[in-house]
């Protein structure tokens, strides 16, 4: 499974992007508005780190607008995702861009219909929204577990990325489950590096190294 980073912070993003384990990017209007820069600057600098995907997402709430912005992000670098709302208007603007060749990413997927709906509106990456769902009242996983059912059913080429991660955990069951790709903010990269008993045991490790006097 892939790992992506979802963040507009430029510091984060060269942060773990030297770890050599951040196989792209994920940002929305929200953190993008944090950062306080031009979606076009902060996704250019974005696409120079990060050789991977990275996703910029679309202003407009119309078809129309949609592909026109869609068009004018694609050509901000050859590794840009463009970013659409799972909406009529959006699955309409993802059937024209993907056939132009412009890669999108259907964003705020809530359920397995709509993911059925954007594979075959042609969006290259689908982002169901699992922490959102469990804050809803649902189970954001069995959701995911329905989406790949489906997929792996037809053999969609659409993949699987879950968003709105909230804990490692949902990671690692992204996984199991067999999602694509997986994007988590970057305290939940710093979770998934850590466990105390790794600390613990590199420092009984020294200890014993030090008095050994082999250091």
């Amino acid at each position: 499974m892939k790992l992506f980073l979802d963040t507009a912070n430029i510091d984060d993003i060269k942060k773990y992007a030297s770890w050599g384990l951040v196989d792209g990017v994920t940002t929305n209007p929200s953190l993008i508005a944090k950062e306080k820069v031009s979606l076009e600057k902060r996704i250019k600098e974005i696409a120079k780190v990060v050789k991977g995907p990275v996703s910029a997402e679309v202003f407009s709430t119309d078809a129309k607008g949609m592909v026109a912005e869609g068009r004018k992000i694609a050509k901000w670098a050859k590794n840009i995702y463009v970013k659409a709302p799972c909406t009529p208007d959006g699955l309409q603007a993802t059937q024209i861009l993907s056939k132009e060749g412009i890669r999108v990413n259907m964003t705020l997927v809530f359920s397995a219909n709509q993911a059925l709906l954007a594979a075959k509106a042609g969006a290259a990456f689908v982002s169901p929204f699992i922490g959102r769902l469990n804050d809803a009242g649902h189970e954001g996983m069995e959701v995911i577990e329905e989406i790949a059912e489906i997929y792996n059913n037809y053999n969609f080429k659409t993949e699987i990325l879950v968003a709105s991660i909230r804990s490692p955990r949902q990671v690692t069951e992204s996984a199991m489950l067999g999602a694509d790709i997986c994007t988590v903010p970057a305290a939940i990269y710093d979770k998934l590096v850590k466990h105390p008993l790794t600390d613990s045991g590199l420092k009984k490790f020294l200890e014993d190294a030090k008095k050994a006097k082999l250091i």
